[in-house]
């Protein structure tokens, strides 16, 4: 295939539009949209910006960030008022350079509310045992409901949601077979930063979490302001 069809989408700054899998090559094409907000439809999105580029074959990778957003789950902190256990909490959280995570009295209280008082406390006493014995990463499997995706607001962050906290989208596995099959195109809704890369929610069952992952590897929608929230991958 030519990858000159798509000649109106570049790489985002510093990122490769290609990357080699398994001896095959695959174009990562970022789609840049208007900011997206709470009175937008997903659907609407996908088919004003991604779909006229799209081919048979092509997968479309959305950021979980916009279908939060659009679903009404990002908050501007200002509304947010955290409570004491959040604020306890927060104390304990490890600080990552590529995200605020459940790292703010704001994200915390959010986690608090999705998952319910009792399951954030017994997960963090657990968490607690689980890091003496050199285990990482527990509180996020006790607790589930995908707080791993919430996140809060950061400099580099597009305004104005630099002061929005967020979290994850309700429901990505559904939204992600409805956009399928409004685009006619398997979707991948991921959760991709510098640090890693989270699979939340995907059109087909079958689709391999390892691909989704290799393929946005070096996140190729950029952590700042490029405003590219969708993404056509191309096996060339």
């Amino acid at each position: 295939m030519n990858i000159f069809a798509l000649n109106d989408l570049e790489p985002n700054f510093g990122k490769n539009l290609i990357i080699e899998l398994d001896n095959y090559q695959y174009a990562r094409f970022p789609i840049k949209t208007h900011i997206i907000t709470k009175n937008d439809g997903i659907l609407d999105v996908c088919q004003k910006y991604a779909k006229p580029h799209l081919r048979n074959g092509d997968f479309l990778f959305i950021s979980e960030r916009i279908i939060a957003i659009m679903q009404g789950r990002a908050y501007p902190i200002r509304d947010i008022k955290p409570s004491r256990l959040a604020k306890f909490l927060v104390k304990f959280v490890h600080k990552s350079p590529y995200g605020i995570g459940l790292g703010s009295p704001w994200t915390m209280e959010l986690a608090i509310r999705e998952a319910g008082r009792l399951r954030i406390i017994l997960g963090a006493f657990f968490a607690a045992v689980a890091k003496l014995f050199g285990i990482k990463g527990f509180f996020y499997k006790f607790v589930g409901k995908n707080i791993n995706a919430i996140d809060g607001p950061c400099s580099y962050t597009l305004a104005p949601y630099n002061e929005y906290a967020k979290l994850g989208p309700a429901n990505p596995a559904k939204v992600a077979g409805e956009i399928r099959d409004a685009i006619g195109n398997d979707v991948v809704i991921i959760d991709a930063n510098d640090l890693g890369v989270a699979v939340l929610g995907k059109s087909r069952e079958d689709i391999p979490d390892e691909f989704c992952k290799k393929v946005f590897s070096d996140n190729p929608l950029g952590q700042s302001s490029e405003q590219t929230p969708l993404c056509i991958v191309r096996k060339m």
